[in-house]
């Protein structure tokens, strides 16, 4: 989560970018009672991750519905990482690297128990999807680059 919370979303990677996008744009659409798959497939089409888009709205839908708070997200042209969403992309990260005790420790913390595994799986098929698309997920963050990088 430190990794994340406060920087600028411009420091991330074009996986963490696509990432917070989705999650900002999933709750943006939630909110207006849309439909979140239909919002985002155009997104997740333009960028050969469609097959993703299923698992990845599980997975909200679930950390939505079974959260213990409701999670904060920013409006789409923020700037910053807000706190939440730097949680879930280290959530996002995690289950990437395979951390599985790790995404697990930290969804009990934010979901109800029955739906921890629920939500990992999804993710996780999710993080497969985004994989297959071509984005590195371990590496969400740029770190130390102080270049934009080019390929997702």
């Amino acid at each position: 989560m430190y990794a994340f919370v406060d920087r600028p979303v411009e420091s991330l990677r074009n996986g963490g970018r696509f990432l917070l996008w989705a999650m900002r744009a999933w709750v943006s659409a939630a909110e207006r009672g849309q439909c979140p798959p239909q919002m985002l497939h155009r997104g997740f089409a333009a960028v050969k991750a469609a097959g993703a888009l299923p698992d990845f709205h599980i997975a909200m839908a679930l950390l939505g519905g079974e959260a213990v708070e409701t999670l904060i997200l920013a409006p789409m042209p923020c700037l910053q990482i807000s706190e939440d969403e730097a949680i879930l992309l280290g959530l996002w990260r995690d289950i990437s690297l395979g951390s599985s005790v790790n995404a697990h420790a930290t969804l009990a913390l934010l979901a109800e128990g029955d739906s921890v595994g629920p939500i990992a799986t999804a993710m996780g098929a999710a993080i497969d999807g985004l994989v297959a698309a071509g984005f590195d997920m371990p590496a969400l963050a740029a770190g130390t680059m102080t270049h934009q990088e080019s390929p997702k």
